[in-house]
């Protein structure tokens, strides 16, 4: 029997329940998968303490994206067989050994991308590509901060800001994480554990401050990220690892 983690109910890690899960046969515009990777993101986090309300209620299985091998196609899947390696990105259901899942939502994975690497790339690729080319068009010339610079989205999104042209600041807690920051894209890594941000961007920027500052760490970093933006600059929070962001007038 097919194996998957469950939660019945809000709570911490000790929620998690890895029960049997039936993944069924594929229909039509389907096809039945089996994980080779999953990969795992804050939201999961945020699923199940209840900081965002599970879709479609409880039982839930978390989990937003993976990759996998085909091992059935309903009908109607003419673009993909039994074997081939696939990757998505979708709301829950991840934490799994084998689901269906509808065909039109997953790509398939080339040569030279491991599993690891596919599964772990997804939702995250997809959140760097609307926040850089969506919520905020980033352009050679601008400078932007990251707070969470080691982490799975800042290390694509630094790569792609530094090929866009801009200046890329990044905050990170410790001297590994720094570094490995620095290896992917990012211009200035502070640590904010030693070092007050926002001095630390008004230094590295001689006073200009930010065109836009992305945030995902929320709690901790607001409304300190607001005195790094300049004039008319844009403040992005798209998460809140260290808690929501409180009321403010």
């Amino acid at each position: 029997m097919s194996k998957a983690i469950r939660i019945h109910a809000h709570g911490g890690p000790e929620v998690l329940a890895y029960e049997d899960a039936d993944p069924g046969l594929p229909g039509a515009g389907q096809i039945l998968i089996r994980h080779t990777a999953i990969g795992l993101n804050f939201i999961d986090v945020y699923h199940r303490s209840g900081l965002y309300p599970p879709p479609g209620g409880f039982p839930l299985i978390p989990g937003g994206e993976a990759a996998g091998v085909v091992l059935a196609v309903g009908a109607g899947v003419d673009w993909l067989k039994h074997g081939d390696r696939i990757a998505y990105a979708v709301n829950v259901g991840a934490y799994c050994e084998e689901r269906v899942i509808a065909a039109d939502r997953v790509v398939k994975v080339p040569d030279g991308i491991s599993d690891e690497q596919a599964a772990a790339m997804m939702l995250k690729g997809m959140t760097a590509e609307y926040l850089l080319r969506r919520t905020y068009k980033v352009k050679a010339g601008d400078t932007i901060l990251y707070h969470a610079a080691a982490g799975g989205v800042g290390l694509i999104l630094g790569q792609w800001a530094k090929h866009l042209g801009a200046t890329v600041i990044g905050t990170a807690s410790t001297a590994d994480k720094i570094e490995l920051a620095k290896a992917h894209g990012f211009d200035h890594v502070i640590n904010y554990k030693e070092q007050d941000f926002v001095a630390g961007v008004a230094a590295i920027t001689a006073g200009r401050k930010c065109d836009v500052v992305y945030d995902s760490v929320g709690n901790d970093t607001f409304p300190a990220s607001l005195d790094c933006l300049r004039p008319l600059g844009m403040f992005v929070s798209f998460g809140q690892s260290s808690g929501p962001i409180p009321p403010f007038s």
